[in-house]
Order: structure tokens, then sequence, then C-alpha cells
């Protein structure tokens, strides 16, 4: 891809922009949110067309008008959000559109057994002929990277493919990523871990601003000088700030603002307990399927508190909906943005005062000074990167959705603020903006439960981490025993390390 131009309502997102991919070449794509990577993913694939620039794909100009046009060329993509039918059966969307057939009929015998075959390669043994919807986002995850390797395609785009995946699954996905370029198949892979380019790419591209400002081969660039290219700082800047600038506060609350005890919710949560004080942040720790999010969702009345006690400012509560728990002073923001976060094709405007319109309306009738005043005021403070309010949020990069998101609870001024993976599928930059916030919003008095999957991100940020195992309360970390060591210790043995054990190794 050459000199790539692209502009949406005058707005340019890309500029100059180039990427050259090797046969058989594992290669990362990376920059920040904004910096125009799915722009140009999405102009190889078919779904945008350039304004200006030429792509040769095999040495040959090509223009796919559509995602479709791109897969008979041979390229397929994996978007991060699971953009497949989830009312439909796993088979049937691993070959949507394509079933095999037998005397004109769908031959669903062969439809089964090629994607129980297929999901095998994944080390996934399930139900082929259940709903997707009936599995968690990782499995929807999987089945969606199934798919697009299914198609033989001899370039597969990867966009951020692990970001719902624990360990194991991301290390079954690095052997499907080997096979393929073994294979000759070429991968483009996105994502925001750096530990996880490493480990399985080849060369890397970096952008920003909408330009391509380097491109390397992996052995050639440490993580150091990825940060600093992708940021445009200096590596002195990045030395003394540090990839995240996150550090956590030291502030504390007396009495607990929100607390949960023995919380029973289904199967997923057993005995779960938190507390969260005035000022604090908390981190919420545990592997896949640990009840982290099903903790949160019931502390945002979401779902239905069927066993434990629920205190906020020492007196018993329970949300019967999230309508309550908002009027209680509880914010939320879910794991899964687009389809429990933002409304893809209303604006940023209507996105973010979506919460505060009761307030905001008398007789019905929305009070539009008010509401363009409250979103101007939150696009300055967060500096969210959009043409205006008016634009679709769906056109915006995920950190700046993610913004959106969080200004749409903070405009209710909230005492409480729940965060299902707050830095999910969001680059170096954004992520510190977005810690940073966290941060301030703790430091004026705000009790913040912070739900992360990267220890890293609950060492450095959160004052606490409770961590949860098969739906319990195993342990709690305070202070200077906040570790990734320790963490991953209770995680995996259900326990906090005794000091004798670290004592003899």
């Amino acid at each position: 891809m050459r000199g790539i131009g692209k502009h949406f309502a005058g707005v340019a997102a890309l500029t100059d922009a180039s990427l050259e991919v090797g046969r058989g070449e594992v290669h990362a794509l990376i920059g920040q949110n904004g910096a125009g990577k799915s722009t140009l993913i999405k102009i190889l694939t078919g779904a945008y067309r350039r304004d200006v620039g030429e792509v040769l794909f095999d040495g040959r100009p090509i223009d796919p008008s559509s995602p479709k046009d791109a897969r008979r060329l041979g390229i397929s993509t994996i978007y991060q959000e699971v953009n497949l039918v989830p009312f439909r059966s796993v088979a049937e969307n691993v070959f949507l559109g394509r079933e095999p057939r037998r005397f004109g009929l769908i031959d669903w015998r062969r439809v089964h057994d090629r994607a129980a075959e297929l999901l095998r390669r994944f080390g996934i043994e399930i139900d082929v002929r259940r709903p997707l919807g009936s599995y968690n986002i990782a499995v929807q995850q999987m089945v969606a990277i199934a798919r697009a390797v299914s198609f033989d395609a001899r370039l597969v785009v990867m966009d951020e493919p692990t970001s719902s995946l624990d360990e194991q699954e991301v290390e079954i996905l690095f052997g499907v990523i080997r096979q393929l370029k073994e294979s000759g198949v070429s991968v483009i892979f996105v994502s925001h871990r750096l530990d996880e380019l490493y480990a399985v790419c080849d060369r890397v591209t970096v952008m920003r601003d909408g330009r391509t400002v380097a491109a390397s081969a992996m052995r050639d660039i440490g993580k150091l000088e990825l940060v600093s290219t992708m940021l445009g700082r200096r590596m002195t800047e990045v030395e003394r700030g540090g990839a995240t600038g996150f550090t956590g506060s030291a502030h504390h609350g007396r009495e607990p603002l929100l607390a949960v005890e023995g919380l029973r919710q289904g199967r997923r949560v057993q005995d779960a307990s938190v507390e969260l004080r005035a000022g604090e942040i908390v981190g919420l720790a545990g592997l896949l399927g640990s009840g982290r999010t099903e903790v949160a969702r019931v502390l945002f009345g979401a779902d239905a508190l069927e066993g434990g006690t629920l205190r906020l400012n020492g007196r018993p509560v329970r949300f019967q909906s999230p309508a309550d728990a908002i009027r209680a002073g509880i914010g939320f923001c879910s794991e899964d943005r687009k389809s429990e976060g933002i409304i893809p094709d209303m604006s940023i405007r209507e996105n973010m005062t979506l919460a505060l319109l009761p307030a905001m309306s008398r007789a019905g009738i929305v009070d539009t000074y008010h509401q363009q005043s409250v979103v101007w005021t939150f696009i300055r403070r967060l500096g969210i990167k959009c043409a205006s309010p008016d634009q679709k949020i769906r056109e915006l990069s995920g950190g700046n959705q993610q913004k959106v998101l969080l200004a749409r609870w903070l405009c209710m001024n909230p005492k409480v603020l729940l965060l299902d993976e707050p830095t999910r599928g969001i680059d170096v930059g954004a992520k510190a903006e977005i810690q940073a916030l966290i941060q301030e919003l703790a430091d004026g008095g705000m009790g913040v439960l912070m739900i992360s999957s990267e220890l890293e991100e609950l060492v450095e940020g959160a004052d606490r981490v409770v961590v949860l195992r098969d739906g319990r309360t195993v342990a709690e970390l305070d202070g200077d025993a906040v570790s990734e060591p320790a963490l991953m210790h209770a995680m995996a043995h259900g326990h906090s390390q005794d000091p004798a054990e670290t004592a003899h190794g």
C-alpha cells in the first residue's frame, strides 16, 4: 500500500500512508488510537474506498469494492469486535454464505463436521449446533478467527485478535499463526500488547496521526523505542514517564462507600466480597470466567443479587435495574464497547448525554443548549478527537469511543464508577490518558472499581486488588503487597502467598 490518503467529513484520516507485507510474513501494525490503522485495514479489505494512492497484491494493482470482493482476491479479516450472528449456530457462522451443498441443498452433516474439525485446530471442543450467542466472548472470538482462516486466504488480517482471549487461548492462536506462516500465508497482526508482537511478528509498521512513521524488523527495535515512536516522544520522556505513566493513589477514605459481602449470582459467582472507599481505586483480578464482570453487573443492577448483602454509604440496598443504580450515583463502563456501550449510528453528542437526558428534559423536550454545553465541556476535558459533536461515534477510534463512554458517566457526577477492562483494545497513548483520568477521578473523591486482565495495570494503578477465583474472593492485596507474582499466585492457588513460601522461593 503506497501513498494512501483518506478523508472523512473534511478531516484527514490518512495522509501518504504506506504498508508493505512480505509473503509468509507475520507483520505487526501498531499506533495510537486515531493513528489510522483501522482505516488503512478497511481500505485494504474493501470496507472503505481510498481517495488517493495504490494497493498492490501479489504485484498486481487491486481496488476491492467490498469485504466480499477482498475475500475473493484472497484477503480475509478478523475484526476486534466479533461481527458474527449470535442467534445462528456456531457451524452456520463459520460457513455463512458458503455452506457445503448436496443436490442443491445444504449438507448439514458436512457443515457440522467441518466446523467441529476446524475448531479442534484451536483446541476448542464445543457443540457447534448451539447458537453462537450462548458461548462467552472468548469462544466467539475463536469462532471468528476459525471462520477467517477457513477461507484459504493468502493474507489474513487480525485486528486485536487476542483482546478477549486468556493465555492458553493466545498460545493456541499463535500456533495457528505459525502454521499459516509455514504454509506461505501472510498475516497482518494488530495488537497493543507489545509482548505479543515480539512473540509472533517478524516485522513492524508504526503509524501516527494518519501517517506511516517507521517500519522495521522486530529484532531491530526495542520496546522503549517502539513506544516512543508511537507516542512521538523522545526516548528520555518515555523512560521518565513510563509506558503507562500511571501510579496508584495513596488516598483512602475511612468508611466503605460501597460494600458487597457473600455475593451470589447464578453459577458464576458463589461467594464474592469487595469493599470500595471514596477516593480509592480497587482492582478486581482473576482469570477468564472468575466472575469479575458478573460482580460488576450485580453492583450496577444489570443482574439480580441472588445472595449476600450490598451496602451503599453503610445502608443496605437492592437494585432492581441499572436505573436504580444510576439514581444512587453508580456508573458502569462495560467491557464490550460495541454491543453494550456505544450506539454506533448515533452521534457523539447523543451517546455522551444518554444517561443525562432525563435531567436535561422538560415536558419531554431536551434543552439542546445545555446538552451542547455539557458535550463540549467533556470533549475538551477528555481530549476527544472528533470532527464535531454530531459525528457518528462509530467513526471514532476505540480510545476516543471509550472517552465518550467515560464522559457519559462523568457528566452524571457519580459517587462510584465501575470500569470493566477500561483500556481493552486501546493503544499506549490513549491508555495513559484514560489511566491518568481514572487517577484524577479518584483524587477527586470518587470510588473506582477497575476490572483488568492486565496485571501490570492493576499493580501500577490500584490501591488494593481483590482476586476472584471460580466466583469466590480468594485474596486481597494492599499497598506494597500488590505485585504480579502475588496476583498470579492467588489466581493459580486460590489464596495469598504465604511469606514463608516467598522466603523459600
